[in-house]
């Protein structure tokens, strides 16, 4: 008690980190200390990776090897990142312009072969072209678009070429080459009931690119999907369709073909029909010749067809009724 007394009152009012002994101040130096020491370590352990290595050489970017060489490793894809002197490289592949196909389009008329006469005994009694029982225009002007054969009422007509039967009754619009929607015409028929002033008609598909058209049957012997050979017996001369007398009207054209026949305004436009059909050909292109084949001539010698034996184009005061 002696020594304590002769301290100076200020050690009981002192700080208690001031009564600590120094020997329990020493772990704090050595906390501060660590982050220097284990720095000085890791550039220890650098220099001496570098020196087991040889000297630092920079990898220079976009230099082929330069990542092998570097580092020993195989050398991955070069990547380059674009400066501002770089001009863009485009990765992709260029898609090379598709080679134009060309439209399909109808076998030259020069190369139809195996036709015959539908109707063998008939007379020619309209030919094909310009004439004012034409129910097609053309420039204009009343166009015939087939040839019109005559022999007698209920003469056995045949199939002029080899073929499969598309159509065989009063239902053939949809195959002989209109050019636009037929709806609002066939819903015409229907509403007014017209379907039995057609026409019967047959229409074959001659396997060449062509069609061949027969109309005005009094009555058929075949139906859609028959197949049929040059010859074969398809029904008998009729005037069915308002025509003027028993006659077969014969007509041949491709579905390839982009020419068009146009149709009188007026008689489309009550009838809705498309204003377009699909060009003809002239048969007796394709048909063989025959000393006969000859229009017939008035006294005068000029051309007239006859129209007994011919389709007549509609009347406006009548109920119109189209021709193939």
């Amino acid at each position: 008690m002696g020594a304590f007394a002769r301290r100076s009152p200020r050690w009981y009012t002192s700080p208690v980190f001031d009564y600590t002994p120094k020997a329990r101040r020493r772990p704090r130096r050595w906390r501060r200390l660590a982050p220097v020491l284990i720095g000085v370590l890791a550039i220890i352990g650098v220099g001496s990776a570098v020196a087991a290595n040889g000297p630092f050489r920079p990898i220079a970017s976009g230099q082929p090897g330069s990542v092998a060489a570097a580092t020993g490793s195989p050398e991955p894809s070069t990547v380059r990142l674009p400066g501002p002197s770089d001009e863009p490289v485009s990765t992709l592949t260029p898609t090379p312009e598709p080679t134009p196909v060309p439209s399909p389009t109808p076998p030259a008329v020069a190369s139809l072969t195996g036709y015959q006469w539908p109707l063998p005994n008939g007379r020619l009694t309209q030919p094909f072209g310009p004439s004012p029982w034409g129910g097609s225009l053309v420039d204009g002007k009343a166009f015939h678009d087939g040839i019109d054969l005559a022999t007698f009422c209920g003469d056995r007509i045949v199939a002029a070429h080899d073929g499969v039967v598309l159509a065989a009754s009063r239902r053939y619009d949809d195959d002989i080459g209109w050019v636009g929607s037929l709806e609002r015409y066939k819903a015409r028929l229907d509403e007014k009931q017209l379907w039995m002033t057609l026409p019967i008609v047959i229409v074959i598909d001659d396997g060449d690119g062509y069609r061949s058209i027969y109309a005005h049957f009094s009555k058929v012997e075949v139906k859609r999907g028959d197949t049929v050979k040059a010859g074969d017996f398809l029904g008998y001369e009729g005037m069915t369709g308002h025509a003027s007398g028993c006659h077969l009207h014969y007509g041949l054209f491709s579905p390839l073909e982009t020419a068009t026949f146009g149709m009188d305004p007026g008689v489309a436009k009550r009838m809705k029909l498309p204003l377009q059909q699909i060009a003809r050909i002239d048969p007796l292109q394709v048909l063989p010749p025959r000393p006969q084949d000859q229009p017939s001539s008035s006294p005068s010698g000029s051309e007239s067809p006859s129209p007994s034996a011919s389709f007549v184009t509609p009347d406006p005061s009548q109920e119109p009724v189209l021709a193939p």
